[in-house]
């Protein structure tokens, strides 16, 4: 059974959950994508059928942590310039690279974004976890409530946390230096000074040289993402167009309630009932409260995070484009010389050696990718599926103890 005034965006639900099996759960055609399986796109029998279909191992490599970094205890600085925020850092390891075992500094966003500059610029050739969008809409968003400095706090934690997961971005020195200094300005006013000479080649390859044609495994990456966050964005504008209904609905419902309290009040006979469906429709708002907030702050950070990280990645692939550019030529160059050719210049060597270095780490940030989505995924629908189950269940029960009250009054003679 329905409970009282399900809003009319049965549509909407339905094309979101459309979208979310042909997003997740069908495989992309003509692709062949790394860790990319065949699934079966009917719908499962039960929430278990669901469960198995996305189940992973929790531990993506096995591997035995030795650094551990959280992101938590947010505070607010208000001075005469400017008003901002900041969040303890805290880092326990047992690496050699760092002289203690456990660190504790406080940093800022803008101090997350230098890092993930320096570590786009020093690791080209890598997925760089994205940041939360930095800019709110101005008169919708208060970027100091309570709500959404918790939604950053989670998004920041997490950015950290898939750095420190990496093989080879938690090696990185600027993320040492991030996780252990005391006073980060001194290391930012060393601006490009540390850009390592990869950085520079991938940064200043000559653009006037078009590549020729992606290998078909980067091709089919390439159209995987442009897919991927096509229809990504339209969950999550379909996602905010659902909770702007829900709110509206909520605003109508809040009101409506009341209405049978006064009413109870001038109909001596009637009041239980009537109080009775007063505090059912209350509860009602409750649970549907719960249920927007769950969607705003688990549900759609996700999505946007996602978002960003497929762009991310496409980024990542046109600078191995642009090494596979360089590489193709410098081969043709050598190639139009009319002298006698000796061995391949080393120059030509060296960018062959990039190209399959960018290849490599290509394939496997990728494959990381993809494990670290399903799982996030599978948490995030799961958690989904649990939130709504709960919802109907405390509209159900807000509903059924108001039966009585209708049965059991006796009849006026």
């Amino acid at each position: 059974p329905k409970p009282f005034g399900i809003f009319e965006n049965t549509v909407l639900y339905n094309e979101t959950v459309h979208l979310l099996k042909t997003c997740f759960f069908s495989p992309i055609q003509d692709l062949s994508l790394p860790n990319g399986t065949p699934v079966d796109t009917s719908s499962p029998a039960s929430s278990s059928s669901l469960l198995n279909r996305l189940q992973l191992d929790d531990d993506l490599d096995g591997e035995t942590r030795d650094l551990f970094v959280t992101v938590d205890d947010p505070k607010k600085h208000v001075c005469t310039m400017e008003t901002y925020i900041t969040y303890r850092v805290t880092t326990k390891t047992t690496r050699a690279e760092f002289d203690l075992p456990e660190y504790s500094v406080r940093r800022r966003y803008q101090d997350f974004d230098w890092l993930r500059n320096k570590l786009e610029e020093s690791q080209p050739t890598h997925l760089i976890p994205p940041l939360p969008e930095k800019f709110v809409v101005k008169g919708v968003v208060d970027r100091f409530s309570e709500e959404f400095v918790e939604t950053r706090r989670k998004a920041l934690d997490k950015f950290l946390k898939r750095i420190t997961d990496h093989p080879v971005l938690s090696f990185n020195e600027h993320f040492n230096v991030f996780l252990t200094a005391k006073d980060l300005n001194a290391y930012k006013k060393q601006g490009m000074a540390l850009l390592s000479k990869m950085g520079e080649s991938v940064k200043y390859v000559t653009g006037g040289y078009k590549l020729r044609s992606r290998p078909l495994e980067f091709a089919a990456i390439g159209e995987y993402l442009d897919t991927f966050s096509l229809k990504l964005g339209t969950i999550d504008r379909i996602a905010q167009r659902i909770i702007k209904e829900q709110l509206e609905y909520l605003v109508e419902l809040r009101e409506y309630g009341p209405v049978y309290s006064t009413w109870g009040a001038l109909e001596v006979e009637l009041s239980e009932p009537l109080e009775g469906l007063s505090a059912c429709i209350g509860n009602c708002c409750t649970a549907l409260e719960e249920l927007s907030e769950d969607m705003t702050e688990d549900f759609l950070p996700v999505l946007r995070e996602y978002i960003l990280y497929s762009e991310s990645m496409k980024n990542v692939l046109k600078k191995r484009d642009q090494v596979q550019a360089e590489y193709e030529a410098k081969l043709e160059a050598v190639a139009l010389k009319k002298e006698d050719r000796p061995k391949v210049p080393t120059d030509v060597e060296k960018c062959q050696d990039r190209v399959e270095c960018f290849n490599a780490d290509l394939k496997a940030d990728m494959e990381r990718w993809q494990n670290n989505k399903r799982q996030d995924f599978r948490q995030l629908l799961m958690g989904m599926a649990d939130k709504n189950i709960q919802y109907y269940e405390k509209c159900l029960t807000a509903w059924e103890s108001i039966i009585p009250l209708l049965q059991d009054k006796p009849e006026t003679k």
